[in-house]
């Protein structure tokens, strides 16, 4: 599957992320109620989030979100390859100016368009107690999967898992 696409909508322009993005990406994620349900809820300091930046341009699927009306980095996000057959979006943040206004939805509508194209299932994974992520997940109509304990960063978290199948 294509994990590096440029991906257009009305509200925002996903394009692969690189090292350049680096400074724009800390910005947005240097806020901490970014982070405050998330199981890394220390990733809006600096040397953590490099670790995670790091590892999404080593791994590739890293996208950076941009607001298409001005061009300005609001998030990134990724595609993870998960066997067989399927792909793992996740690893979201978002400008919280640009919360609830539809800009995480239609990125995610465009990537599961892109990856439902290509492989028979998209995946999703939220902390147990990351509520906001967990609500914009099923508000896109994924199935609930038994949770699991998945490695994150090096340490195993309780996971809830969801899943969309291509039609």
């Amino acid at each position: 599957m294509d994990r590096q696409p440029t991906l257009i909508g009305e509200l925002v322009t996903l394009r692969p992320t690189s090292a350049d993005d680096y400074d724009a990406l800390y910005a947005v994620a240097s806020d901490p109620a970014i982070w405050d349900q998330h199981p890394a809820h220390d990733r809006w300091q600096a040397a953590v989030f490099r670790g995670f930046f790091d590892t999404g341009l080593a791994t590739g699927g890293m996208l950076t979100i941009r607001d298409a009306a001005d061009g300005q980095v609001i998030g990134a996000t990724r595609y993870v390859p998960t066997p067989p057959d399927a792909v793992e979006i996740g690893w979201t943040f978002l400008a919280r100016s640009h919360w609830r206004r539809g800009y995480n939805r239609e990125a995610k509508r465009l990537m599961i368009d892109h990856a439902l194209g290509q492989v028979a299932a998209v995946r999703f994974s939220a902390g147990a107690d990351n509520h906001r992520s967990r609500r914009a997940i099923e508000a896109l109509g994924a199935t609930p999967l038994p949770p699991a304990m998945v490695e994150r960063d090096g340490q195993m978290v309780p996971r809830v898992l969801y899943e969309l199948r291509r039609a």
